[in-house]
């Protein structure tokens, strides 16, 4: 079978040639590709000559380039485009994979020559660059196995492949649940309170599925709005149910002993390394060093922030009462924070859409970018995509190709809910030559309904900023080797680039430069600009709570042990009772779905949303000093960017601000302390 992974490219860019290839190409590339890199690896093992940075380190740092792009491109499909081929493929692929990691990680003859070079040569003889790829090698191999013995080598073979099925089928089992499940309303009179454009969605959805009325799905687009505008409370209860059970019901997608099973994996995993715990081995790398900083700074935001938590969530209970509700539940918090934000500020949501249609948004974020790192960006029709929804640009700069941008915007049944931003070809530097990258922004925002373009609520406006940012970081990444470029840094210092870009969606003039009705090109109203920005930190107490919750649950699963005869739903729970704020709902669970921990690569690194937040705070008060598209402050912040992981990331940062990050910035963003 002539296959398209194992032959060069030819297509623009060297794009993947996505409309060459099929599910079943994957594994034999993939069996293909690993022999190939092997012999690579080999060839290090057995050169003759003395171990050396070039011969060892670097050459390691090149080999199995191909198997990367490859391995990639399946992962990212089954993500955004999967089907039942490709999840049947995830799970063989995965432990086969990880597999081939541990066969480098564990090999005794690699280990040799690569702790040869690294206790024999002196990083000052080495660019700064390639001292910290040094370094970066042997840490990786010390903390992957490298150091144990035979038998605990096979442990931790074991233990990875176990990992890596889990994982892989946690991911679907959600994916699933989410698609199971959608509301069917017959009667109008129960859509009281939703916008007609949602009715609208509602109704397209229904006549897809050939069913009469409207239909209502788990989906963000649907689930949001429908939670935030209808009146019926029963039926926002059922949907509540139907999302806060996924993957816990009694069904073959149930991912509590999944859950489970990760967790005491991953305990044992980093036991048998050395570690007393799995974030242990996690905080080793990252800006904040230990589970003790992680909580202490988890905690100290908990007690700055309940305060106002609890006043905001009193003030939404006022609303309820005049409703007759007695005791607000989860489900009432959406709709009745949205009825106090228009009651507060005389600003809706809906009536803010028609303002922010997606092209015009994505135009702004564009725009931006080129006002601050001068970039340009230029649909190429001809470059292969996997959906025809998918569009591809090539980023300029100074009329240079820089890189690839795919976005691909709208919810389907074959993509996983959220948003991302990942790459399907890193960027490195190769006998003088840039190979440059190939990024993509993934998202699940509602589509054009009829001759209605897609309009973005004011918080997809800022989703599509941050994922943006992310992708930034992808497109300026100027190192020469891979592993240390673009988001290749610190798991805590990641989220810096991407929420740093959202605090371009609060300044009056940018808004100004795009915010226009999509029917008559009127510029959205200063009043209306005005109301955006003193709602910013609209319920910023009960969302920092919300967060909180989120990172202090990570941290109890990935610290502790969970015992046998404690349910997944109890643990839960008695972890984050102090950050609830409403009376719990039996039978309930966020773990079960908790993706970005278990099968998204945030164990114990979920608290970096907070943690990031004082670091682009701090950032953006920086440029609201200088002027937010001020050229020099953007170059420097440019530099920062494009280092990737080639430095220390608080290095990186001072070089840029000239000082630590400051969190009195984010606190006062966030109007937790006064300005």
């Amino acid at each position: 079978m002539d296959n398209p992974l194992l032959k060069p490219f030819g297509t623009p860019f060297d794009s993947i040639p996505f409309e060459d290839i099929e599910a079943a190409h994957f594994k034999p590339a993939i069996l293909q590709l690993i022999t190939n890199a092997k012999k690579e690896i080999d060839a290090i093992v057995d050169n003759p000559e003395p171990a050396n940075f070039a011969n060892t380190i670097a050459a390691l740092e090149y080999a199995g380039k191909t198997l990367n792009i490859a391995s990639a491109t399946f992962f990212n499909l089954d993500a955004a485009e999967t089907n039942d081929d490709i999840q049947q493929l995830a799970q063989e692929l995965s432990p086969i994979l990880a597999e081939y990691s541990n066969d480098i990680m564990l090999n005794e003859g690699l280990f040799s020559r690569v702790k040869q070079v690294h206790d024999e040569t002196d990083p000052a003889s080495l660019t700064p660059e390639a001292a910290r790829l040094l370094d970066k090698t042997y840490q990786g191999f010390a903390r992957n196995g490298a150091l144990l013995t035979a038998e605990d080598k096979e442990k931790l073979r074991d233990i990875d492949k176990q990992l890596a099925t889990l994982t892989m089928k946690f991911s679907q089992h959600v994916l699933q649940e989410t698609n199971a499940y959608h509301l069917q309303v017959q009667d109008e009179q129960k859509l009281e309170g939703l916008p007609l454009s949602i009715r609208a969605a509602a109704q397209a959805e229904a006549e897809k599925r050939a069913l009469a009325g409207w239909v209502f799905t788990l989906h963000f687009p649907s689930y949001v709005p429908f939670m935030k505008y209808a009146a019926n409370r029963a039926l926002r209860e059922e949907l509540y149910m139907a999302s806060a059970t996924r993957a816990l019901k009694a069904n073959a997608n149930n991912n509590e002993s999944i859950v489970r099973d990760i967790v005491d994996l991953r305990r044992r995993r980093a036991n048998l390394l050395g570690f007393g715990t799995h974030a242990d081995f996690v905080l080793q790398e990252r800006m904040a060093s230990s589970p003790a900083i992680v909580l202490d700074f988890l905690n100290d935001l908990l007690v700055k922030a309940k305060p106002h938590a609890i006043q905001e969530v009193g003030q939404l209970k006022a609303l309820a009462a005049k409703d007759g509700i007695s005791e607000m539940m989860p489900y009432d918090h959406a709709y009745y924070a949205e009825k106090l934000r228009e009651a507060k500020f005389n600003l809706s949501e809906e009536a803010l859409k028609p303002y922010f249609p997606l092209a015009q948004v994505l135009g702004a974020a564009f725009d931006a970018a080129g006002k601050l790192y001068g970039l340009s960006f230029s649909v190429r029709t001809d470059v292969p995509t996997y959906h025809p929804e998918v569009t591809v640009y090539d980023v300029l700069e100074n009329g240079h190709h820089k890189a690839l941008l795919y976005t691909d915007w709208h919810p389907r049944e074959g993509k996983r809910a959220g948003a991302w931003m990942t790459a399907y070809r890193g960027q490195w530097t190769e006998n003088g030559h840039q190979i440059r990258p190939h990024i993509s922004i993934v998202c699940n925002f509602s589509r054009p309904v009829g001759e209605t373009p897609s309009l973005l609520t004011f918080n997809e406006v800022t989703t599509l900023f941050h994922e943006f940012g992310h992708a930034l970081h992808g497109i300026l990444a100027d190192t020469v080797y891979e592993s240390l470029s673009g988001t290749n840094v610190y798991w805590d210092f990641v989220e810096l680039p991407s929420q740093f870009m959202e605090n371009y969606c609060y300044e009056k003039e940018f808004l100004r430069s795009f915010a226009r009705h999509h029917q008559t090109g009127e510029v959205l109203p200063d009043a209306e600009i005005d109301k955006i920005v003193a709602a910013a930190n609209f319920m910023e107490g009960y969302q920092t709570m919300r967060q909180l919750s989120f990172g202090i649950l990570d941290m109890a699963y990935h610290t502790g042990r969970l015992d046998a005869d404690t349910s997944i739903e109890h643990f839960e729970k008695n972890t984050i009772r102090d950050t609830q704020l409403y009376p719990d709902v039996p039978g309930t669970a966020q773990s079960p779905a908790f993706s970005h921990i278990f099968a998204g690569g945030y164990s114990a690194g979920y608290y970096s949303y907070k943690w990031a937040e004082v670091l682009d705070a701090d950032a953006f008060a920086y440029f609201k000093e200088t002027g937010i598209f001020n050229t020099d402050t953007a170059a420097r912040f440019k530099t920062l960017l494009s280092s990737g992981g080639t430095a220390d990331p608080m290095e990186l940062y001072v070089q840029f601000r000239g000082r630590k990050p400051e969190p009195e910035a984010l606190l006062k963003r966030a109007g937790l302390i006064a300005s």
